[in-house]
Formats: structure tokens, C-alpha cells, sequence
């Protein structure tokens, strides 16, 4: 099959998705109102809580969201063949990570910007909102550490790519003032910032940076991992004017500009895909696709993190309720086309069968990689030197992963500081000491179980997967029985809650099988813990859905 029919059925059915489902959700499920006075503006603190133009707010939602997994993720699962992949990615996007994304960020402008786990004790119970917060920390410990090791190597890999990734924080922050101090209009900014972006591309190509052999007993991915989080310590606790959304909203426009140039060469190339539909040459030791698939690929057809971003950073910035369709549903649209233009890349961008086959020897194998060598081949058919082709994946992955550490280490720090207020210990309601407690963890796994080289968050990463997808189930649960409480249809929600859930067990349990025999014991007590924890925050909510909805016929009856 060419290249070209893949991505306009799945660019046209996630469309579809977005013109027409997400407007039904939004008008008979959500039934958003415009005159609904959001957090943005009722409890405005110019910090956390800023009202904020839909499109800067769309993109920093999708960069904080997308990451590298929609590009991890499908360069790995694509060892199943590319219509598993691509059937989960385009149907997934439509029904699960739009309905998933879009109400996570409504839940929480509707109930003062609290973030879902917080939401949790509201409409659930305290002892389920305590376990749910548990599981929010346990996966935001793995995004941050694992994407942490993931830029390092990259920046260790490439060093074309340091100069452009580091501008990018530069750019970020002149905008931020130009916009909101100086009072310029948006449009000079983001052309002039994009503009400058592609320049240091360019500078990078010239001038590649690399830090020492060796610095204070530390080699380079170790040294890039410290420099990651000192400056992720200090991006969570800056205004989100001033970093976080100009980052984003810049990194969302360079971005959209290269999956348009993806796929621009896609249309002009229109390559041929040389990896199997359905593999059944499959190489030894890969676990079967049902169920791993739906954990292997979460972000770019639903994922839990969204939830916590659309909780956490984006409904306290929200300018509008309305404008959550167009942030929320949408933003899952743009990750949709990330991780469908991956799968085009890592099943297109290569010569031939075996040039495939000798990357993916075994389960694992592809990712990033795999994105740039395949999306670095198909962008040379439109001049670019591969060379530089390769360098401009490379830093789309890089700043991808790097606005989610920005997003994520916010919201480790409102999940402390939330501790802090739940169990009355004000040392950790301040936000240094509540940072300095979220980057201590990140750290202390990365070193501490990692050694010097810092790559300690690998060894907790195969957990990823599970957990997100069980807490992208709790979140559908907890927005599920917000819309009972309020006598709204749930099923649209219920759906995707169970689907999502039921393969996420099986996973967990299939994984914990093969780290049980393979004498992981930690990891076998991690699993147990989230395992434990999601079945009884799943059993409390259910209960509480059957209350009301048994509240609701009564109800009805009299």
C-alpha cells in the first residue's frame, strides 16, 4: 500500500472525529456554557490561574501532552504490523483520547480547576482520592525520569540538536513578556519566534555542542539529566505566562510545522510502505498483541497523562468553557496525527522489508530512532539534506519530551503541595519545598537506582504503559460519574472506561507474570501496588456510580 491512502483515511477520520463527534459531546453530554465564569478568571493569581487565547492555550496543551511516547509508542508497536497500529490511532483519537482529554479539562473548570485526583475524593471518597494520588505520582515519577534519560541521549547522540533545543526556552521567554508585559500582538511574536527556531536549526547543523567526557564523576547523558531537571525545578515555578505556555505555544507551532512538512513529503513522495500489515514473523520473546498493543500505544490513542495535563495546567488557563472542545479534543487530534505520521515513517521510511527488519530484531527496538532514520529518509525526497532532515526529527522529539517534563514536574509540585493540604503538613504547601520534593524523587530514581549514569527511571519504565492506561480508566470513571450526578448520558464515556481498563489489567497481569519468573521483585511490588490501588479506587467508584444512578430512578419513580 502507498503511504498516501494511510494518511489521508486517518487524517480524514480523525476530521471527522473532530467536526462532528466531538460537537455532539461537547452540546448533549458536556453542554458547554459560554458565559460559565472558568477558575482562569474566578480565581485568577496571574501564577497558575491566567486566562489565556484558546490557540496559545491549544498549544500548550498538545506539546505538554503529546511528549515523545506518540512517537515511541508506534515506532515500537509497529512490530505487530501497521494496521493494528493504525486502526488503535485513528479510532482511538475519535472515541477514546478526544471524549478522554475533553473531559478531564470540563470536569475540572466545572469544580474550580481541582485536578482529577483531587476530584476524586469530591465525587468518590477521601480513601480513594488518597490511593488515586498515589498512582498520579507513581506515573509522573516514570514520565519525568524516563523522558529525562530519553532527551539526554538524544542531546548525547546529536549534538546539532543542542543549540535549537536550548534557543527554544530563550525564544520562550521573550514572548512571554512581549505578550503579556509589553502588550504585543501574537502574530509579530510567533512568526518572528518561529523564524528564529528554524535559524538555530540551522546554527546547530554548524555549531554542535557537547558536554565534557566527564564532569564531577558524571558522563554526558548523566551531566544533561541533572541540567534537565534543575531547569524543569525552575520552569515549575515560574508563571505560567512567562515559560510554560510562550514554550509551549512556540514548540506547538514549530512542531505543527513539521508533521506538515511530514507529511507534505509523504503527499510528494507518497512512499511505499514495506512493513508488514499484520506480522507474523514475529522475532522471539514479543509478547502478544492483544492485549499489549493498547499499553504499547498510549499516547496518540489515549492516555492518562492527558488527563492529569488537562487537569492540572490547562483548565486553570482555560478563557472560556467552550474553548475546551478546540483545546481538548482537538489537542488529542494533533497527538493522533503525531503518532499516525510515525507509524508512517517507521513502516515507510525505509528501503525495503529487510532494511526494516534489521531494526525491529525484537520487541523494544524502534522508537525515537526508528522516527528520525524513517522520517529523515521520507523528508529527503522534498531536498532537505538528510543530515539536517534528521536533525529537525530529532529536535521535534526532543522538545516534545521537554514541554512534558516542563508540565510534569507542575504537576508533581500540585500533587505535593495538595498532600500538604490533605494531611495538614505546611512544610510541603510551599511550592519550593514541594518542588524540591518532586525533583528529589525523579532524581533519586534516576541515580539511585541507575547508578552514575542516571538511567534508573528505564528500569520502572516498563510499568508505564499499565499505569497510564489504568488511570486514563479511573479518570473516564470519575468523569462518568459526574455526568450521573448531574443526570447526563454516561455510556459515551463508560464505553472507552471499560475497554481501556479491561486491557490495561490484563497487561498488568501478564506483565506481572513475566517480572515474577524473571526474579524482578521490585518491580513485581510496583505493579502490585498500582494494580492494588486502581482495583479499589475502580471498586469505590463504581459504587458510588450504582448509588447514583439507583438515586437517580428512585428519583424518577416518586
Amino acid at each position: 500500500m502507498n503511504a498516501i491512502i494511510l494518511a489521508t483515511l486517518g487524517l480524514g477520520t480523525m476530521f471527522l472525529g473532530y467536526r462532528f463527534y466531538s460537537k455532539f459531546i461537547a452540546e448533549k453530554i458536556y453542554r458547554l456554557d459560554p458565559d460559565y465564569a472558568t477558575p482562569a478568571h474566578a480565581m485568577r493569581d496571574n501564577v497558575d490561574y491566567v486566562p489565556t487565547h484558546r490557540i496559545v492555550l491549544w498549544g500548550h496543551h498538545f506539546t505538554a501532552v503529546a511528549g515523545a511516547a506518540p512517537i515511541i509508542g508506534p515506532g515500537i508497536a509497529i512490530i505487530w504490523g501497521w494496521v493494528p497500529a493504525f486502526i488503535w490511532v485513528t479510532l482511538g483519537t475519535v472515541f477514546f483520547a478526544g471524549v478522554h482529554d475533553f473531559g478531564s479539562i470540563w470536569a475540572s473548570v466545572r469544580n474550580k480547576g481541582k485536578s482529577i485526583g483531587a476530584l476524586t475524593g469530591d465525587v468518590v471518597t477521601q480513601r480513594a482520592r488518597a490511593l488515586f494520588m498515589i498512582v498520579i505520582f507513581l506515573l509522573l515519577l516514570m514520565v519525568n525520569a524516563v523522558f529525562a534519560v530519553t532527551i539526554s541521549r538524544e542531546l548525547v547522540e546529536m549534538p546539532s540538536a543542542v543549540i535549537p533545543v536550548w534557543s527554544a526556552v530563550a525564544v520562550a521567554l521573550v514572548i512571554g513578556v512581549l505578550i503579556y508585559k509589553a502588550g504585543v500582538h501574537i502574530l509579530w511574536p510567533t512568526v518572528v519566534g518561529t523564524t528564529l527556531l528554524y535559524v538555530a536549526i540551522y546554527f546547530g547543523e554548524i555549531m554542535p555542542l557537547s558536554v565534557p567526557d566527564q564532569f564531577l564523576g558524571m558522563a554526558p547523558g548523566a551531566q544533561w539529566i541533572v541540567i534537565l531537571f534543575i531547569y524543569a525545578a525552575t520552569a515549575s515555578m515560574l508563571p505560567v505566562w512567562l515559560l510554560l505556555q510562550p514554550r509551549d505555544y512556540i514548540n506547538g507551532i514549530q512542531l505543527f510545522i513539521g508533521l506538515g512538512l511530514l507529511y507534505g513529503a509523504v503527499m510528494f513522495a507518497n512512499p511505499t510502505i514495506v512493513a508488514p500489515a499484520f506480522n507474523t514473523d514475529l522475532p522471539s520473546g514479543t509478547p502478544p498483541l492483544v492485549p499489549l498493543l493498547f499499553v504499547t500505544i498510549a499516547c496518540g490513542a489515549i492516555s492518562g497523562f492527558h488527563g492529569l495535563v488537562g487537569s492540572g495546567t490547562t483548565s486553570k488557563q482555560l478563557d472560556k468553557e467552550t474553548d475546551a472542545r478546540f483545546v481538548g479534543y482537538l489537542g488529542s487530534f494533533g497527538e493522533g496525527a503525531l503518532a499516525l505520521v510515525t507509524i508512517i515513517a517507521v513502516s515507510a521510511g525505509f528501503a525495503s522489508l529487510a532494511e526494516w527488519k534489521a531494526v525491529y530484531t525484537s520487541f523494544g527496538e524502534g522508537g525515537v530512532r526508528a522516527f528520525v532514520l524513517g522520517g529523515g529518509n521520507i523528508l529527503a525526497t522534498l531536498g532537505l539534506p538528510l543530515a539536517f532532515a534528521q536533525t529537525l526529527l530529532t529536535v521535534m522529539a526532543v522538545l516534545f519530551a521537554g514541554t512534558t517534563m516542563d508540565a510534569g514536574v507542575r504537576l508533581q509540585r500540585y500533587i505535593v503541595q495538595e498532600w500538604g493540604v490533605i494531611y495538614n503538613i505546611t512544610p510541603l504547601q510551599n511550592g519550593y519545598v514541594a518542588t524540591a520534593v518532586a525533583v528529589g524523587a525523579c532524581l533519586t530514581l534516576a541515580f539511585g537506582a541507575g547508578g552514575a549514569d542516571g538511567s534508573g527511571g528505564m528500569i520502572i519504565w516498563p510499568l508505564f504503559g499499565t499505569t497510564n492506561q489504568l488511570l486514563a480508566g479511573l479518570t473516564l470513571l470519575v468523569i462518568s460519574l459526574i455526568l450521573v450526578k448531574q443526570g447526563r448520558p454516561s455510556r459515551y464515556t463508560l464505553t472507552p472506561m471499560v475497554f481501556v481498563t479491561s486491557m490495561a489489567f490484563l497487561s498488568a497481569l501478564y506483565q506481572l507474570w513475566n517480572l515474577y519468573t524473571s526474579g524482578n521483585y521490585f518491580l513485581v511490588f510496583i505493579d502490585l501496588l498500582i494494580i492494588g490501588a486502581a482495583v479499589f479506587v475502580m471498586l469505590e467508584a463504581a459504587s458510588a456510580l450504582l448509588r447514583e444512578r439507583r438515586a437517580a430512578s428512585a428519583a424518577k419513580a416518586v
